[in-house]
């Protein structure tokens, strides 16, 4: 991926407002010293002197920012970049603040946020090649993150349709289940009828066989015992 261009030279130049100057001057010196061998928590801490000294001063705020920015303290270094900004009337100072302030947005992949940074730097400094680049770059990556936001959300749609189709076919196939779990358990309590009715069926033709074989004794004496009282003497 492209690398965004980041252009953070510190300002040499000192505030004029009515503060202890001196102190300011010797606090940017230190900060600016340490800056370019690349110390940059010394720096830091120097410019947040110069700060005490003139919290209005734009160079010890822009250069402040540009230390917390080569420390990754990303929103630190943006609030310091604002509170330049707002108080500088230098358009190439301006402009070259706008461009951090940018940079800041890429880095945190807030891509909107740094392409308004970066076209209020080109408002201030048309010809500045570095920003037009970053503009561009800001303006590519926000359209890829927004056609991965897309496509993220129509998987999550396409998921949720399988996940409802899932159920469905698992409510369809327990209710299949349970319908043939039914038939079987009718089924075999038909089947135990069945085999009921032929019991009851049996022994009811076993008990009319003995009626009858009942019966057929029973005329058998009666005809026996007339015999005996019809005989002739």
């Amino acid at each position: 991926m492209k690398q965004i261009i980041a252009t953070l030279s510190f300002i040499l130049a000192f505030s004029l407002a009515a503060f202890p100057q001196k102190q300011v001057r010797k606090d940017l010196r230190d900060g600016n010293n340490d800056y370019t061998k690349e110390k940059y928590t010394e720096a830091e801490i120097a410019y947040r002197k110069a700060l005490q000294s003139n919290a209005r001063s734009t160079d010890a705020a822009y250069n402040l920012g540009n230390s917390l920015y080569k420390q990754s303290k990303f929103p630190e270094a943006a609030e310091q970049y604002q509170a330049a900004v707002s108080d500088e009337k230098d358009s190439g100072r301006i402009a070259a603040t706008w461009h951090n302030i940018g940079n800041v947005f890429m880095n945190g992949k807030d891509y909107q946020k740094s392409i308004d940074a970066y076209k209020q730097a080109l408002r201030k400094n048309p010809f500045d090649d570095e920003t037009r680049y970053n503009l561009a770059l800001a303006q590519q990556l926000l359209e890829n993150q927004k056609n991965n936001d897309k496509n993220k959300d129509q998987n999550k749609d396409k998921n949720k349709d399988q996940d409802k189709k899932d159920q469905q076919q698992n409510k369809d196939q327990n209710k299949d289940q349970q319908q043939n779990k039914d038939q079987q358990q009718q089924q075999k309590q038909d089947q135990q009828m069945s085999q009921q009715n032929a019991e009851q069926m049996l022994d009811a033709m076993l008990q009319n066989e003995r009626d009858t074989q009942e019966k057929v004794k029973a005329q058998q004496v009666q005809q026996q015992k007339q015999r005996k009282t019809d005989k002739n003497w």
